[in-house]
């Protein structure tokens, strides 16, 4: 097997009101389209692909030549997105995953996981869900007696049907990451109905499954065991609970591993920090970039270490070190600004 992904990463955001595309927004330290790229290529077997707009000059100039870039030029949707990478994926891959360049807690294991499933069950469609709230915009999954999936049917969709209350308080809901057989994919993908929708003519790629089941196929499903991994941000209220959520996991990470910190909602540590067994991180602390914290070190109250090195035993309280190294056993006097202002 070898695997391909996709990232849809087109989109402009205009409801973030920014001069920036989307998912070059920040959480945990990084832009969006960074973290899913990531977890991307610990996965593939091949670069990962972009499926960009007209002007993506800043997801280029952050990625570089580690990914593969195809331009949508024109917004018609999922599935038209997912139309621009058949030229640089049919005949290179045999499964390929296809997701959104907005959602930064989407774990590698996650992708792997989903294809695993495919190339066990040879579904032509293996996909994720969560188990969200009745509340959720996500699309709800509809299984058959046999456990495959039957359908996904979108919020609007439900509001219509005469079981729209059965439908909208159904717990199983579509992430929006689907591992297809690639045959099957690039076989049907130009065969989607056209969908009118307010920008125009759009071509979903959800539309897939109801293809699969018309054949008579098997569509899988994968419910992550993560309900934050489903979180994506089109709006700047949206990306605030991205990050509390990815301030979550990262706090939750270190409080198992050793490291104790007095008041978790008021500690920021990014995802590229190390930190040594015993340390104390105290309140309003903000751990960042390529930053390494010895073991037994005390860290806080109100303490900034940017891209800094802390040694073993070291005490830094109130201070600001910025591409600086604090050798082992120092106590750094409060109000102090190391390296870099």
């Amino acid at each position: 097997m070898t695997l391909a992904i996709v990232l849809l990463a087109a989109g402009q955001g205009t409801r973030m009101n920014s001069r920036y595309q989307k998912i070059l927004h920040q959480v945990g330290g990084k832009p969006m389209v960074q973290h899913v790229f990531e977890a991307a290529a610990q996965v593939a077997d091949l670069p990962p692909v972009l499926v960009v707009g007209p002007g993506a000059d800043g997801v280029r100039a952050l990625l570089g030549d580690q990914a593969v870039y195809v331009v949508q030029a024109e917004q018609s949707g999922t599935g038209h997105a997912t139309m621009m990478a058949e030229a640089a994926l049919k005949g290179q891959a045999t499964q390929v995953i296809v997701t959104y360049g907005d959602m930064p807690l989407l774990r590698a294991k996650t992708l792997r996981r989903l294809a695993t499933m495919q190339a066990e069950t040879m579904a032509p469609i293996t996909m994720l869900t969560v188990m969200g709230d009745p509340a959720s915009s996500f699309g709800r999954v509809v299984r058959s007696e046999d456990g495959s999936v039957r359908e996904i049917v979108e919020v609007a969709e439900a509001r219509k049907r005469p079981n729209s209350e059965s439908l909208l308080n159904t717990r199983e809901q579509n992430v929006g990451v689907y591992c297809f057989d690639a045959d099957f994919l690039w076989a049907n993908i130009h065969a989607l109905p056209a969908r009118q929708a307010r920008s125009g003519t759009e071509y979903y790629l959800t539309d897939l499954i109801d293809t699969a089941v018309r054949q008579y196929r098997r569509v899988a499903a994968v419910i992550t065991d993560d309900p934050d991994e489903g979180l994506g941000a089109g709006t700047r209220a949206e990306l605030v609970a991205v990050e509390k959520a990815f301030r979550r996991r990262a706090n939750a990470h270190w409080l198992a591993h050793g490291v104790t910190l007095i008041d978790p909602d008021s500690t920021y540590i990014d995802p590229d920090v190390q930190i040594g067994q015993d340390t104390v991180i105290w309140p309003n602390s903000y751990l960042q970039g390529n930053t390494a914290v010895g073991a037994d070190c005390i860290i806080g109250p109100n303490t900034i270490l940017r891209d800094a090195q802390v040694g073993d035993g070291s005490r830094v309280e109130m201070a600001m070190v910025v591409k600086a190294t604090v050798a082992a056993g120092t106590a750094v006097p409060p109000f102090s600004v190391i390296g870099e202002r």
